[in-house]
């Protein structure tokens, strides 16, 4: 078993030994030091025979699967193994899961970002799996002088049927460690995959539920010394420091100071806290100061700029407008949002002559390890990488900042350091998803038929706040989208479904409002601009119109769309929404009630087209967390600006959802053999215009901004 911590003797009690020399290892949680538990890797088992980066198997029969991708919530610890186990014909009860250290050499992509872990890892995992059982059955052939052909594995069992012989893979290990691995394997046809697609429990749950350590903030090293930042506010550097009162409390070590931040160091986070906030620091305007209301009044002017960037044109927009029946035009904004994981940001670093150790929760790690080698220096294969379980990411963790932060304190101090975020850095310090305002416009003839179409969008920092390729683009004669940008002082990043997470809500409301201004039922006005794609494509379409079609009608389906009734007989306020990102297809409906004149998101089903399903607990949950998660901000996320200071500090002043507000959420999953395609993230931008039009189906008022709970249409409704 692999450690990444070292092991204090008086924190651990001896449980039991195994065969091969394995340890079980329990802690001492009434150890009189009150230290942090020590954090073990993994399940301890006997070493095993290695077969390739991926797995492992000892005499006894365990089958020990590395998972090289961060976990971050999403599953990934759980599904990769699932899929090597397939290939392979494991017995899942045999299988131990381990989270793998930063590797370029053996594994590709060690990344948790942009829903492109399984897509990306799929053949490779089942290669690798296969390969695996290849050479079992080749060593069992070979043992019992018959040709492989005639044997067959199943459940971590190599069988001979004509002689009724079978051996487990544990006593097989060895001998088909020596076979020559083979240059090409058969992997299973996707009919027959026993293991992939049915329900299987995290792995990591047993130690969830029982409180054992996972995390980076877990994370406890001997002779660690522990640190907090004080960071300026986005436009301002440090102009003055009085540090003396916080240098004379207990337990501190030092205040050292770098790029503007000044660090606090010492034995335990609470003293660390209490010093960090003793600090006397003056701060100096550095950069031109922003406030919510300068952006609102910026982005509204930008959408009138000369100076956009064309992403796709298409036919002639000017023609069409100008011959139009009626023209639609309409604006949408969101304000910026905090990550706010659970786990705050943190990170553990010890700097050190021969090299750096790393050891906490990133969803880039080789990021992480090339970011500090530049940072002192040094060659990368000086640095390792252990990986810890991610309490949420959502793409904050896919920077570097808070990693070379925990380098550069334990570089100042010479100490290995655990750098520590308190929820109001994380929220105040962090890196956030970028205000954004769009302006649509769309041209109907005299029959309702959209014939011109026009989006621009304002973003942020160079970004493109737009998806030009996106549907309706392909679905339109006339189509013209571009975009403008804000330079900014204030830190933006990928915020779960980037870019797409806004752009899905104001794309489905506004195709909403053209087809009420057109006399069409929402999803029959989107289902004919398909067949219009299909039949007669304007330019290059990139996404699939059937599968699009397909969740359109699935979720029309199960969801009673325009039938459904309500308690009163009356039919249910019900608002679609469809959305093609990260290569999946999503269509979800909400459905909402009034309530003492108010209304009331009760459910929303949500049918997904991720090709291939690897585990169906987490796919579930996944969607499921998706959807609430798009909701809850759509309804409620706001973090505000004055003077580059953010205004909202802790969940005392920033809003999410309450868990009495989470509606039921149905899902639904379209049965294909395509390879699995993403899921972390599509089913997230749909979510806030189904909730949306469903608003306005039920009380004639649009919200074209977030949060909807701030907006007076919202608040208008009686």
């Amino acid at each position: 078993m692999q450690k990444i911590a070292n092991t204090n003797r008086r924190d651990f009690l001896k449980i039991a030994s195994l065969a091969g020399g394995g340890l079980v290892l329990g802690f001492n949680w009434t150890n009189a030091d009150g230290a942090a538990p020590v954090m073990e890797a993994g399940v301890a088992a006997a070493p095993g025979v290695d077969f390739n980066s991926y797995l492992s198997i000892n005499p006894q029969g365990i089958i020990t699967i590395l998972s090289p991708n961060p976990e971050v919530g999403q599953g990934i610890k759980t599904a990769f193994p699932i899929i090597v186990a397939e290939e392979l014909d494991a017995d899942w009860t045999k299988v131990v899961v381990e989270q793998a250290p930063l590797d370029t050499k053996k594994f590709e992509r060690q990344v948790a970002g942009g829903s492109g872990s399984i897509p990306h890892s799929w053949k490779r995992l089942r290669v690798a799996g296969a390969t695996a059982r290849q050479m079992l059955l080749e060593a069992a052939a070979k043992r019992w002088n018959v040709p492989v052909s005639e044997c067959s594995t199943t459940k971590g069992v190599v069988m001979h049927s004509a002689s009724k012989r079978q051996l487990p893979y544990g006593e097989l290990a060895s001998e088909a460690a020596q076979i020559p691995v083979p240059a090409d394997v058969k992997l299973k046809e996707i009919k027959d995959f026993k293991l992939i697609g049915s329900t299987v429990r995290n792995v990591d749950n047993p130690k969830i539920i029982t409180g054992k350590p996972l995390f980076g903030l877990d994370f406890y090293r001997e002779g660690m010394v522990f640190a907090m930042l004080q960071r300026p506010a986005f436009g301002y550097k440090l102009k003055s420091l009085d540090a003396s009162a916080a240098k004379a409390m207990s337990g501190i070590i030092d205040v050292v100071t770098f790029d503007n931040n000044v660090a606090v160091v010492g034995k335990s986070t609470w003293q660390v806290k209490k010093a960090k906030d003793a600090l006397k620091i003056d701060w100096e305007k550095a950069d031109a100061l922003e406030s919510t209301a300068d952006h609102n009044r910026l982005f509204k002017e930008m959408l009138d700029s000369s100076e956009a960037t064309v992403r796709r044109k298409d036919g002639d927009v000017e023609a069409a407008f100008k011959n139009a029946a009626k023209i639609i035009k309409s604006e949408y904004q969101c304000p910026f949002l905090p990550h706010n994981p659970l786990e705050p940001m943190n990170f553990f670093a010890h700097v050190r002559p021969d090299g750096v150790e790393l050891v906490g929760p990133t969803q880039t790690p080789e990021l992480a390890r090339n970011e500090t080698a530049k940072l002192l220096g040094i060659s990368p294969d000086k640095v390792t990488v252990q990986l810890t379980r991610m309490g949420g990411g959502f793409g904050r963790r896919l920077k570097a900042d808070y990693v070379l932060e925990a380098v550069q304190v334990s570089k100042l101090v010479k100490a290995p350091v655990k750098l520590i975020w308190t929820r109001e850095d994380d929220m105040t310090g962090g890196s956030y998803r970028p205000a954004v305002r769009y302006r649509f416009e769309a041209a109907l003839d005299a029959q309702g038929n959209i014939i011109g179409y026009k989006l621009r969008g304002v973003g942020m920092n160079e970004a493109n706040a737009t998806r030009q390729d996106n549907f309706p683009s392909g679905a339109v004669d006339n189509l013209l989208i571009d975009s403008v940008y804000h330079k900014s002082p204030i830190t933006i990043g990928p915020w779960r479904a980037p870019v797409t997470n806004f752009l899905a809500f104001a794309e489905q409301s506004f195709l909403d409002e053209v087809a009420h201004a057109a006399g069409k039922d929402p999803v029959q006005f989107r289902l004919e601009l398909l067949d219009k794609a299909k039949q007669k494509p304007v330019g290059e379409i990139k996404y699939d119109i059937d599968r699009m079609k397909g969740v359109i009608e699935l979720a029309a389906e199960k969801s009673g769309w325009g039938k459904k009734k309500g308690p009163d007989g009356k039919l249910l306020a019900q608002g679609f929404s469809v959305y093609f990102s990260h290569r999946s297809y999503v269509a979800q409906v909400g459905e909402v009630v009034m309530q003492k004149g108010k209304p009331v998101l009760q459910k929303v089903y949500s049918v997904a087209d991720c090709g291939v399903v690897i585990n169906q607990s987490g796919s579930q949950q996944q969607v499921r967390g998706c959807v609430v998660d798009g909701i809850g901000h759509a309804m409620y996320g706001n973090i505000t600006f004055k003077d580059g200071v953010p205004q909202q500090k802790n969940f005392n002043e920033y809003r999410l959802i309450r868990l009495a507000e989470i509606p039921e959420v149905e899902v639904y999953f379209v049965q294909n053999e395509i390879e699995p395609t993403g899921l972390g993230e599509p089913s997230l931008p749909p979510a806030g215009a189904a909730v949306a039009n469903a608003i306005f189906k039920a009380t004639g008022k649009r919200l074209r901004s977030q949060p909807f709970v701030e907006q007076d249409e919202f608040k208008g409704v009686s």
